[in-house]
Order: C-alpha cells, then structure tokens, then sequence
C-alpha cells in the first residue's frame, strides 16, 4: 500500500507526448528503481535533503510498460506532461460507465448520465507541496476537449482513489500527507524532484 501512495504521488506530480520524447522499457526501469531508492530514503535518518529526479519520459514509460496492475478499473492509458512552476497536466482515457454504475449515479441533474463509454479525460493544475503535505490546484478540466466543471472531475476523483484502506476515497481537494518522508516536490518543465 505504501508503495502505491508513493507512485501515485509521484505520478501526480509528473497529456500527449511529442516524438521527442520516445518512451521504453528502459526508461520504466528507471523510473521504478528510483521509486525504490525513495522509499529505500525513507528509512535513513539524513540530516541533508536527499533530492531524486524523475524526468517526464521515465515516468509516463512507466506508466505505459509497467503501471497496468496499478490502475483501478475504468482507467486507462495515463499521460503525464510537467510544464514547470508546479503545473502539470495529465490525461487518460476513463470507461465513464464504469464510474457511473460504481456510484450508483445517473439521475437527471448527473453530468455522467449523459456521457458514456471511455472518453478522453484531461486535467491541467498546479501541484502545491510544502514541510510534508502538498495539495492539488485544479486549473481546467475536459472530457473529449469539451471543458467540463470541477465537480464532475472530483467525482471521477472520489471514485479512483477508494481503496480498502480509504473506502470513501479522496476529494480532488484534499490535502495530503506525502509518503516516504518526502518533504517537497519541485516540477520543473520535463521532470519532477521528490525531495526528502
């Protein structure tokens, strides 16, 4: 479980790549190992920060070679681009008849009701960490490139992160704890630092 909340912190820290940027099996690797370096970090009692870079190619390699036992049903595809200052993007391709039928939605007033299938959904923002905690800024959000409202995002949100653990699953809101001693993470444009 605690290895999840580090990828998933990390990966929300990291939408269409560009052929500049090849992704590999190789680069998943990278990816990975480094993944296993910061959690190997948390264990040292280190009085200097312990910065690990990720670059925007090793982690959206891994999420294409290595992520698919990680990802809830009704997810797919998952891109990363990290424009700097903290602004990332992310994009995947959601089955919205999955997150309608899990949570008993569907009436009138319900966005989801009239969208269905597995559409592209798109998220820009800005990811805010500080002394442990970091947050999620929301900036825009679409499906299909139609903008959609915040709380149809944070619907799709709610249902993604239930886990055994946490049944109810997270607001897009929320404040959250940053795993693995991470005190902060920097997003700069093509690469992220976890810092612990």
């Amino acid at each position: 479980m605690r290895a999840r909340l580090l990828l998933a912190v990390c990966l929300a820290a990291g939408t269409t790549l560009g052929a500049f940027n090849p992704l590999t099996p190789q680069l998943a690797d990278a990816f990975e190992k480094k993944i296993v370096a910061v959690q190997a970090n948390a264990d040292l009692a280190a009085k200097a920060p312990r910065p690990t870079q990720f670059s925007e190619a090793e982690t959206n390699s891994y999420l294409k070679f290595k992520s698919g036992p990680l990802l809830p049903t009704g997810l797919a595809e998952p891109e990363i681009t990290l424009h700097g200052e903290g602004r990332v993007a992310g994009r995947a391709l959601v089955d919205l008849d999955v997150v309608r039928q899990k949570q008993g939605s569907g009436g009138w007033f319900d966005p989801t009701s009239y969208m269905t299938g597995k559409l592209p959904v798109s998220a820009v923002g800005r990811i805010v960490t500080a002394d442990g905690k970091g947050r999620f800024e929301l900036e825009r959000a679409d499906i299909s490139g139609i903008p959609v409202p915040k709380s149809l995002l944070a619907q799709m949100v709610n249902y993604f992160t239930r886990t055994a653990a946490n049944p109810a699953g997270s607001s897009i809101d929320d404040t959250f704890e940053l795993p693995a001693d991470i005190r902060r993470i920097d997003v700069a444009t093509g690469r992220f630092t976890v810092v612990q």
